[in-house]
């Protein structure tokens, strides 16, 4: 039986089809920028709306969901991409087929054969996720498998092609232009992922992927063919209780250092990510959880024949890093940075984060993060500044309609104020405040 919600249950619609809809509102502000490009301040509204449909015929399930993510009122060097916009895109259409013994009760192995378009949450979501801050989404074209034991032990293989996001030229971007997404067998996304319970006090995961990656007609690319190595232990936060969440992943294979047309030399990759988090999480009314991060994640220093800046694939980063959108200034790579993060929930409607980082590039000579600072001599140092944010979420009306209001300082500091290409525009102050319905 499928699940349903209001915009259902208002259709009328028969127990076995779910019909849901999100509409979301937002409004957000930067000053400070620091992108050595864009303007050093820069506001936007944006709209993302979503309609899913899902058919419950049995044993098999046929769904699709539709995006439709706008941006209005960016400035004329705004540094919005195909993140932000993303209009009338079918990035659902599939059909779900159940496997092995999905009866009440049932103690034999069970699974979920996934073809056609979907997104996809895979482990951490740090490598492969289905977006929920950003406006727009990853998509996938292809074939997932998922089968899980009786004693919770769980596989997931998957082949796909990567829906390439359009438009993606600026002036439709700005014009919010209708152009379909694409996929390609030229661009093919694969690999396998396992979930292991009850293994050193908590959860196992480990995984390989795939990227294979060729030039198309008219879209040059990288040429990535990588492989991604990487597993991860955690346990989940619980009140009274101590917490984990530790991830590493190594990164090999051939890559080019851009996308030009003159850049047909393919190097030799060896990158690296790693996240390590515990917390603790106080007993008490408002369920405070305290809990101490870092996050470290390779660079390239230009040694010819060789390139070693993490790729983070599919990823999702701001569980981790902050706001993204027209923020977005850290991501896993050329990065040190350890952390504190507290949150509490002080009622069942609301919840509160804040969030402090100290900022090191891991290789000086390479851009850090995702900000295009860069100093090719590495003479400006390794120090970037610190990063404070704060998030608050209420439901105004319990599941249906939420309010959050968030925002995030860079204070710069040494090689975010040194480099050649470091814009002097001051520290970079960016909020927001968005409400989304949901249907």
């Amino acid at each position: 039986m499928a699940k349903q919600g209001p915009l259902a249950e208002a259709l009328g619609a028969p127990d076995d089809l779910a019909i849901s809809a999100t509409v979301r509102a937002r409004v957000e502000g930067i000053d400070g920028q620091f992108r050595p490009s864009p303007a050093s301040a820069d506001a936007m509204f944006s709209l993302r709306t979503t309609v899913a449909v899902d058919y419950d015929a049995g044993p098999v399930r046929f769904g699709g969901e539709l995006w439709d993510a706008r941006a209005y009122g960016e400035g004329p060097n705004s540094s919005i991409t195909t993140s932000d916009v993303n209009t009338v895109e079918l990035v659902q259409a599939y059909a779900k087929v159940e496997l092995g013994d999905w009866r009440k009760g049932a103690k034999g192995g069970k699974g979920l054969l996934t073809l056609g378009r979907q997104t996809m949450d895979i482990g951490s979501r740090r490598l492969v996720a289905r977006n929920r801050f950003r406006q727009t989404t990853n998509g996938f074209t292809g074939a997932d498998l998922e089968w899980t034991t009786h004693g919770g032990t769980r596989l997931q293989a998957f082949w796909t092609m990567p829906q390439i996001r359009r438009p993606d030229d600026l002036p439709s971007l700005r014009d919010n232009a209708v152009k379909f997404d694409l996929e390609t067998t030229r661009v093919q996304f694969f690999g396998a992922h396992a979930t292991l319970p009850h293994v050193l006090g908590g959860v196992l995961e480990t995984y390989g992927y795939r990227l294979a990656e060729q030039d198309g007609d008219n879209r040059p690319t990288r040429n990535r063919r990588l492989w991604t190595l990487g597993a991860r232990a955690f346990a989940r936060p619980a009140t009274g209780k101590w917490d984990h969440d530790v991830e590493g992943a190594w990164q090999f294979g051939t890559a080019r250092r851009s996308a030009g047309a003159a850049d047909v030399t393919d190097l030799d990759v060896s990158a690296w990510f790693l996240h390590a988090e515990a917390g603790y999480t106080l007993k008490g009314g408002w369920k405070p959880r305290v809990a101490a991060l870092f996050d470290t994640a390779s660079g390239d220093g230009g040694r010819a024949g060789h390139y070693g800046r993490f790729d983070t694939l599919y990823g999702a980063r701001r569980f981790d890093f902050g706001p993204t959108a027209l923020y977005g200034a850290l991501q896993r790579t050329n990065i040190i940075s350890p952390g504190v993060r507290l949150e509490a929930v002080p009622d069942k409607r609301t919840d509160v984060m804040v969030s402090y980082r100290a900022m090191w590039l891991e290789n000086p000579r390479d851009s850090f993060a995702t900000t295009g600072v860069r100093d090719a001599r590495g003479a400006s140092g390794r120090f970037a500044g610190h990063q404070a944010e704060a998030r608050l979420r209420h439901w105004l009306v319990p599941e249906v309609l939420q309010a959050e209001t968030g925002g995030a300082v860079l204070f710069k500091q040494g090689f975010l104020r040194n480099a050649p290409n470091a814009p002097t525009s001051g520290d970079s102050i960016y909020g927001y405040f968005d409400l989304t319905l949901t249907l």
